[in-house]
């Protein structure tokens, strides 16, 4: 007899029935092997520690560079890439890591690819154009009669997206709420609001180009948390979409994260439909089984032997006649000087100001003023497919549950992008934002005990979960992001340091006080444009 769909989905009942009953046959305990993955932690603390002691060891050998990027993730990528573009063939990179890409690296498991941090990228707004031209130029997009038509297969698979509510999965990830309900009044409140904001103060990506008004530095100056209060928006569950939100992008809460931050996730993007209200078109977003590991990959092919990997940059001091840098050759186990025209830090601002031996005081004051968010990437290698509750919607490429662990983003499915035709292996990767209190403990205690902790939350909504795990691979960042605290936007020492004219410039997301894709790479062409000569 054929195994219809029909069927296929009633097998799954049942056996949800079962495995919630306690019926179903399982092992005494689940058993996976795994570990931390990604990357060195020492190496990050090495350069801490000799910034105390200011104790430097003696280069081995001394090398010279027309322009050297310190940092690739993927400022400093884009940055190495757009000054060989502009015909400057003697740059080259220094990366702390044994691969690129920052916080867009990438990993695999099983034969299966997933990510290691970002694993998504909207479709970029009329500002962005540097990523626009990025994405025609790696065959993601063309031109047709003057419109922009992306690859479909690098588009998000249908459904997109689901949330966990009052035991059932929905589709999208605002909670559901009746109409005429407090909810949904509340709910077009905040929509009504944000078109006022809109209108008021520009909101673009990258957010150099809103400029920067009165409006703006008001609602920079207060955290998201006050403005919701002002406003007299309190229900719980826009609270708690809202929060969601803003530890999605920023990784930290409404009250942590500034008045502007949080209008800002939604106006320079896909705004807010509230329920109810004339559909708009729902946002498109690419996406790889990888995440952006693919776009960081291709970002760095054609660097070649330019990209050196395990370097960890100990010191930058900037003279009259170009810039000395030492590193240390973690393969070699010796110290390298660089001697170098003009040097681009991608690095987060908090190891610039570690890295720079002449003290920079925007940098410095940039540097105090900035927080930054522990995060956790649990990915997890199923051996076979989940079984999944009847009635609710199916399987989705990002899944969160509403009411779990405060720290837990839900997880994306590596093979979602996939087309095969029937349910499989598949590699599940879990997203934790973690208070800044807890980063001694993501760095200190081992990684079986960060992944029990994943998959207790996880099991709460798939039951069977814990016995198809076959290996954990945990990724850990201590600073993952800038978090966009009030004051931090719009201070003059963000300011200065993207203005920057010596030999010494700066490119990373952190100038812009939040991490996505679009900022950093934007300041790394920007950078090396005009180092270039070239107009932006």
């Amino acid at each position: 007899m054929a195994l219809t769909r029909r069927a296929l989905l009633g097998g799954a009942a049942a056996s949800l029935t079962l495995v919630q009953s306690g019926c179903a046959r399982r092992p005494s305990q689940p058993d996976f092997e795994g570990g931390w993955v990604g990357v060195s932690v020492e190496r990050g603390h090495r350069v801490r520690e000799l910034a105390k002691s200011g104790a430097l060891p003696a280069p081995a050998v001394r090398r010279r560079a027309a322009v050297l990027v310190v940092g690739g993730g993927i400022a400093g990528l884009a940055a190495a890439r757009e000054l060989a573009l502009s015909g400057i063939d003697d740059v080259q990179l220094l990366e702390l890591e044994e691969r690129s890409g920052g916080n867009s690296r990438g990993h695999a498991m099983g034969g299966m690819a997933c990510p290691l941090g970002a694993h998504y990228l909207p479709l970029p707004g009329p500002e962005a154009h540097e990523v626009a031209e990025l994405l025609e130029t790696l065959g993601l997009s063309q031109q047709r009669a003057g419109r922009t038509v992306y690859d479909e297969r690098h588009l998000c698979h249908s459904p997109q997206e689901r949330l966990f509510h009052e035991g059932r999965w929905v589709e999208g990830l605002l909670p559901p709420a009746p109409d005429g309900s407090r909810t949904q009044a509340q709910y077009r409140r905040f929509a009504a609001l944000l078109r006022e904001a809109s209108a008021e103060a520009a909101f673009s990506m990258p957010t150099h180009r809103s400029g920067w008004s009165a409006a703006h530095a008001a609602l920079d100056a207060v955290s998201f948390a006050h403005w919701l209060q002002v406003q007299g928006l309190d229900d719980p569950l826009l609270g708690w979409y809202l929060d969601y939100c803003c530890r999605d992008d920023y990784g930290a809460g409404p009250e942590v994260v500034s008045a502007w931050a949080g209008l800002h996730y939604f106006a320079s993007r896909h705004g807010f439909q509230a329920p109810g209200e004339a559909e708009g078109e729902r946002e498109a977003v690419l996406t790889w089984p990888e995440g952006n590991a693919w776009l960081a990959e291709r970002l760095a092919r054609p660097l070649g032997e330019r990209l050196h990997a395990g370097r960890t940059v100990l010191s930058v001091e900037e003279g009259r006649h170009g810039v000395e840098v030492l590193a240390w050759n973690e393969a070699q186990q010796q110290a390298e000087a660089w001697s170098a025209g003009r040097v681009v830090m991608a690095t987060p601002l908090f190891v610039a100001a570690r890295l720079l031996r002449r003290g920079e005081p925007a940098l410095t004051e940039a540097a105090r003023r900035q927080r930054h968010a522990p995060w956790l990437v649990a990915n997890l290698q199923l051996d076979e497919p989940l079984v999944e509750r009847p009635g609710s919607v199916p399987p989705a490429w990002d899944s969160v549950r509403q009411g779990g662990d405060p720290r837990a983003l839900g997880y994306v499915d590596a093979m979602h992008q996939s087309t095969r035709p029937h349910p499989g292996p598949t590699v599940l990767s879990a997203y934790w934002a973690l208070p800044q209190a807890q980063r001694a403990a993501l760095l200190d205690e081992d990684w079986r005990v960060w992944a029990a902790r994943v998959i207790a939350d996880l099991a709460a909504v798939h039951p069977d979960l814990p016995y198809k795990v076959k290996r954990a691979d945990l990724m850990r960042y201590g600073h993952a992001m800038s978090i966009p605290v009030p004051g931090l936007r719009g201070s003059a020492a963000l300011r200065a340091l993207g203005e920057a004219r010596g030999r010494v410039r700066f490119a990373h997301a952190d100038l812009s006080g939040y991490s996505v894709f679009e900022e950093a790479y934007t300041w790394g062409v920007q950078v090396a444009r005009r180092l270039a000569g070239r107009r932006h």
